[in-house]
């Protein structure tokens, strides 16, 4: 197994304010991304270097995924397992728990992962789970999000980053960020105008939680004084 020399540096910093590389935590969160894309938010948080949190781990159910790509190139081990040829989606996520066993990851961050989580799997990393969602949910959950703004014609959507429950786009919010939509936009241009946001608060979020600065409250997240 690869672990970057990073992860074993100590960090002191002396800080107002939160920032992603201001931790003062004596050791790295140890981040697994879970892929099935591109992998451009895998990549944000890469370029992000968050000082409490290292990506120790990219998987993904598509061998053929760009993301994977973008692991190699940074050094991150990798684990692909595809779901096609599993009769049920419980038995595919036993191999996938038994596969990311040995990375002993504190936190999943879903970044393009196109495969819905069973409560098997969502049990068995209760509240270690992050996703990222195109909208300011509870509006517009699920897919085509964008379409669905544009389509019911509000002036204002955004980005939410997410605990993951056992429902779809339902678990505790962490944090939200405003998108204004123009009247020209399109399906593609907002969606444009969303993933630049997402690449900013994703990271933000995975620092937030990594620095041990929130914890969940019923629903809600709330950030420590």
């Amino acid at each position: 197994m690869f672990v970057s020399s990073r992860a074993f540096v100590y960090y002191l910093f002396s800080f107002s304010g939160y920032t992603t590389r201001g931790s003062s935590m004596a050791h790295k969160k140890r981040l697994g991304v879970f892929v099935s894309g591109s992998g451009t938010n895998l990549q944000a948080m890469i370029d992000a270097d968050i000082e409490s949190a290292e990506i120790v781990l990219v998987f993904s159910n598509n061998p053929e995924a760009y993301a994977l790509e973008r692991a190699r190139k940074h050094d991150i081990p990798i684990e692909v397992i595809s779901h096609k040829g599993y009769a049920a989606r419980e038995e595919y996520e036993q191999d996938i728990i038994k596969a990311i066993g040995p990375y002993k990851v504190d936190y999943i961050a879903l970044a393009g992962f196109m495969r819905i989580l069973s409560p098997l799997f969502v049990s068995a990393y209760k509240n270690k789970i992050l996703n990222v969602h195109p909208a300011l949910l509870p509006s517009f959950p699920g897919v085509h999000a964008a379409r669905q703004a544009l389509e019911y014609g509000v002036k204002y959507t955004g980005v939410t980053v997410h605990f993951v429950d056992e429902g779809v786009d339902t678990g505790p919010i962490i944090l939200q960020s405003v998108v204004e939509i123009d009247d020209d936009d399109t399906e593609d241009t907002l969606l444009q105008k969303i993933h630049q946001v997402e690449h900013r608060l994703y990271p933000q979020a995975i620092g937030l939680i990594s620095d041990g600065k929130v914890e969940i409250r019923g629903k809600r997240v709330i950030k420590k004084s």
